[in-house]
């Protein structure tokens, strides 16, 4: 009412003042004060429904309409939409309908791994039309593991075994190198595949769990067994034990890169997963981070505790790790957040031109409970990938017609920032208020200034962490039942930043 008065004032002045300059009526016609417009009572956002399965360690595979995800222990299940799953496999046990009765079809995998269970799945859909699973058995307590591929026709089974292609932890017996004892600090543990085609068609498997790291080998398409005379392949990150697992190399053609995924430390509740990223210009590396530094150097020190996480954290590009959103005003229900998520793959659309992150994460107080969940994946200025503060859902799912580009005046605001740092740690990371304001500066919990680069592109200079190249974007967020807008960023030292609007 402020306006409209202010404006009446100000026609009745222009009125009086060209009545005392001459040649119009002494008494002028009040100026009539204009209606408001009504504001439109806003549509309300319905609230998005989402149907979680857990199945730990989930490797992506695309069929038709369909995303299947394929883990540990036998778990697999299935969405049309990355939102809602349904799982139709689960347990290492006669009923499981991914083999006829996996116990005695994986027969010669359990019998050298001495356990009976099955470790991180890999399914791919070869040249022939086939699907090969590649499954693995891990001893547990030590890397006494078995790697092989069963094929079926349709992805989701009965698969049939073809063969065990490669061995670990033959301790006093020559290795898979053919000449050298097996030295766990030095090979590898023949766990968790990930079978993958570069950009001109050729197979490879990057695979690994701790003891000596990280591998990739050339595979045959043909056969979809390794090519031969590698032995174990070649050496690309990790060693001495080092709690580096969870390999997944994806090629990005908006980047021209190959980024190897891993999880790095300990799966559980209190053990620090995160994720962390490394590229290459080559499907078989050297991968390297932001300051150059080649992965295949990065593993523990011999001389320090087992599993010594030191000399492994300041290396790679850490995505995401423990945290937890902080409620404000007018959210509702627990505050999101994350405990130790990991063992990745990643998935890109080509005709969407969309990436994404699919992992296992547990969750703030809830024990060793553990979902699947999905984020979009953004490649920055610097041709990094930054994610999604908040799990995926496409902006068609809003109840009004939101544009994808966020603008300078949209991204200005209040906003609960989450650093995620760069140690190995089981502390959960909390949210902090901070303000990108209208001058470009920063203020709040972190201090600096933000630079809009047009394109959804934003980079924040911080008092502490320096230069952030990251992207806007608009992210449902559970705990307001709306879109917001939302920055994911990274710094050259490997640290990633997240940001949710939290008010104005």
């Amino acid at each position: 009412m402020a306006t409209i008065t202010t404006r009446a004032c100000a026609l009745a002045v222009a009125l009086t003042l060209t009545a005392c300059g001459g040649g119009g009526s002494t008494t002028p016609t009040p100026a009539p004060i204009p209606t408001p417009t009504p504001t439109p009572t806003p549509t309300p956002q319905p609230a998005l429904t989402f149907a979680n399965v857990g199945v730990h360690d989930p490797s992506v595979l695309k069929v038709g309409a369909e995303f299947w995800v394929f883990g540990s222990h036998g778990a697999a299940a299935k969405s049309t939409d990355l939102m809602n799953w349904t799982k139709f496999a689960d347990g290492v046990n006669a009923a499981n309908p991914l083999f006829n009765n996996v116990t005695t079809e994986l027969a010669e995998a359990f019998a050298w791994s001495q356990v009976t269970t099955l470790w991180a799945a890999d399914v791919i859909q070869l040249d022939d039309g086939k699907f090969y699973f590649y499954y693995n058995t891990c001893k547990g307590d030590s890397p006494r593991s078995a790697m092989g591929v069963a094929v079926a026709d349709k992805i989701e089974g009965p698969y049939v075994n073809k063969k065990v292609f490669l061995k670990s932890g033959m301790w006093g017996q020559v290795s898979e190198d053919g000449v050298n004892l097996y030295d766990a600090q030095v090979h590898p543990n023949a766990v968790d595949p990930d079978v993958f085609r570069d950009k001109e068609g050729k197979l490879w498997m990057v695979y690994g769990s701790y003891s000596g790291g990280i591998f990739i080998l050339a595979m045959d398409p043909a056969t979809g067994l390794p090519k031969p005379g590698q032995g174990y392949g070649k050496h690309l990150m990790g060693g001495n034990h080092s709690r580096i697992e969870g390999a997944y190399v994806l090629y990005s053609p908006e980047a021209d890169y190959y980024y190897m995924y891993s999880s790095f430390g300990g799966l559980d509740a209190g053990g620090a997963y995160n994720m962390r990223v490394a590229r290459s210009r080559n499907p078989d590396g050297p991968y390297v981070d932001a300051a150059g530094k080649d992965m295949a150097e990065v593993k523990s020190n011999k001389a320090l505790p087992l599993f010594d996480d030191a000399s492994i954290a300041p290396h790679g590009q850490k995505l995401m790790g423990n945290f937890q959103f902080t409620l404000t005003s007018g959210q509702t229900g627990t505050a999101l957040g994350y405990v130790s998520p990991g063992h990745n793959s990643a998935y890109y659309d080509a005709v969407t031109k969309q990436s994404f992150l699919i992992f296992h994460t547990r969750f703030p107080n809830m024990g060793e409970a553990h979902e699947v969940r999905v984020h979009e994946v953004f490649i920055n200025a610097n041709g990094w990938p930054v994610v999604a503060p908040f799990r995926y859902a496409p902006l068609s799912k809003s109840a009004t017609t939101l544009a994808t580009a966020v603008t300078s005046a949209e991204a200005q605001g209040s906003y609960q920032m989450v650093n995620h740092g760069k140690e190995i740690s089981a502390a959960i990371k909390a949210s902090q208020a901070i303000k990108l304001n209208a001058d470009g500066s920063v203020s709040g919990a972190a201090s600096g200034t933000w630079v809009h680069g047009g394109a959804n592109k934003v980079t924040l200079t911080l008092a502490t962490g320096g230069a952030f190249s990251g992207v806007l974007s608009r992210q449902w967020n559970t705990n307001a039942s709306n879109f917001v807008v939302t920055f994911t960023a990274q710094s050259n030292e490997g640290v990633s930043i997240w940001g949710t609007r939290s008010g104005d």
